[in-house]
């Protein structure tokens, strides 16, 4: 599964998958993946504007049956707006994170890659601009601002990170659903408060493009290492050649 697959493989690989006679007659897909169109603005030009009904259109056509396409952060949410999910498409450790919620049982089978090709991300913690802190072990005492446990990028993986850097790390993390809340948060601390805050890699160009923050405001001084970015999940329940 873990391999670089455009996101013209993962149609055809998605058609293979749901070939078969005992399939549902109809078909959700749940797309979660903060890179789509309706999760994310349209502030940078061509980012962020993954178009996931092309991929319903084409699944239709090949399949001959119908297929649902779905937007929502949650999928414990679009399972009670839209009942049963066959396909979720999304950040890899927040679906497994919803899935282990739901007592559901799905399987991965592509990762979709990025304009740079690659199928991984990153968190980078950031301070201000004028802030001492040049290198992670420099945050010894700082108030860190995490994103939300599901998100690999910005928990598990920076946690791990300052650990390694002797950087304490709080038993009850303070922590912020979005990179766009975290980054605002940082900036609206007295200037006397040593602070940092950590934000998904996807996410830097968005902050500036929807103006959350100015060019030049925040500083990157460290960055975790690579994890999963956005996987395809397909339902155990489902028949797979």
């Amino acid at each position: 599964m873990k391999r670089l697959i455009s996101f013209t493989a993962l149609m055809c690989l998605s058609a293979s998958v749901f070939g078969s006679d005992d399939s549902p007659s109809g078909l959700t897909l749940v797309v979660m993946d903060p890179l789509s169109k309706p999760l994310a603005c349209d502030c940078v030009q061509g980012y962020a504007q993954r178009r996931y009904e092309e991929l319903g259109k084409y699944l239709q056509d090949e399949l001959g049956r119908p297929v649902k396409v779905v937007w929502n952060e949650s999928l414990s949410n679009s399972i009670k707006e839209n009942g049963p999910a066959h396909i979720v498409i999304g950040k890899e450790s927040v679906v497994q994170h919803d899935l282990r919620k739901e007592k559901l049982r799905m399987r991965p089978v592509a990762r979709l890659s990025g304009m740079d090709g690659q199928t991984t991300q990153t968190g980078l913690i950031v301070v201000r601009k004028d802030d001492a802190a040049n290198a992670v072990g420099d945050l010894k005492g700082y108030r860190i601002l995490f994103g939300p446990e599901d998100c690999d990028e910005k928990s598990a993986a920076p946690m791990a990170l300052l650990r390694k850097a002797g950087v304490d790390v709080p038993e009850k993390p303070e922590t912020y659903p979005a990179c766009s809340t975290a980054a605002a948060a940082l900036l609206e601390l007295p200037a006397e408060t040593r602070a940092a805050a950590v934000i998904s890699s996807y996410a830097e160009p968005l902050l500036e493009g929807s103006g959350t923050i100015k060019k030049g405001d925040l500083r990157v001084v460290g960055e975790t290492e690579e994890v999963a970015f956005i996987t395809a999940f397909v339902s155990a329940k489902l028949h797979t050649p």
